[in-house]
């Protein structure tokens, strides 16, 4: 089994999994969305965004997108520690942005978002949410996923980087209703990525 396979394994004492997620998780998938963006984009996100955020309203919005996703392609993933929901991921097809042509090699698909609560980090659960996502886009016949950053996050852009990821050269500024959130995508084609393996 490779060493990053979504299925079950044991960490020290600590059962620790990727599965997707259920309606029943999205409380806990928005209080994972909640701490982290609170703690790890303080400096990135407008104070505004994050002191009026409507965690119950989150909440909401991820059963909906976990019950009943925009197209087949889509899907919520959880990592899951001690039977706590500690980080989800979310993917779908990717949108072509501006006057972009479809890749090459193939479709490409996108994580809309992967994280994992702050004082669950460095436990191996990004690496197994990523490794997930890319099998789970790999079986669907995906050949290349993206990843849209914020420019200054970089403990994000490390992370994708060590996973073999880099910059594409697509940049785009997203309005916050505050200060403008500048964003760089990142990308890795699938089949590169099993010639890591």
């Amino acid at each position: 089994m490779h060493p990053t396979s979504p299925f079950p394994r044991r960490s020290g004492t600590a059962e620790v999994s990727v599965r997707p997620a259920r309606p029943a998780d999205a409380p806990d998938i928005a209080r994972v969305q909640a701490v982290t963006w609170r703690t790890a984009y303080r400096a990135v996100l407008p104070a505004e965004v994050l002191d009026g955020w409507d965690e119950a309203g989150a909440a909401d919005t991820w059963r909906a997108a976990i019950a009943a996703p925009p197209t087949p392609g889509h899907g919520v993933l959880v990592a899951v520690e001690q039977d706590l929901v500690v980080g989800f991921a979310a993917y779908g097809p990717a949108e072509l942005a501006g006057d972009e042509r479809p890749h090459p090699a193939g479709p490409s698909g996108e994580v809309a978002t992967l994280l994992v609560e702050p004082r669950w980090g460095r436990r191996g659960h990004g690496s197994r949410l990523l490794a997930a996502v890319t099998d789970l886009a790999r079986a669907g016949g995906t050949a290349r996923l993206q990843v849209w950053l914020p420019e200054q996050d970089r403990v994000s852009a490390g992370f994708f980087e060590s996973a073999g990821w880099a910059r594409d050269g697509w940049v785009r500024t997203l309005d916050t209703g505050g200060t403008p959130l500048r964003e760089v995508r990142w990308h890795t084609l699938l089949e590169e990525a099993d010639e890591d393996r």
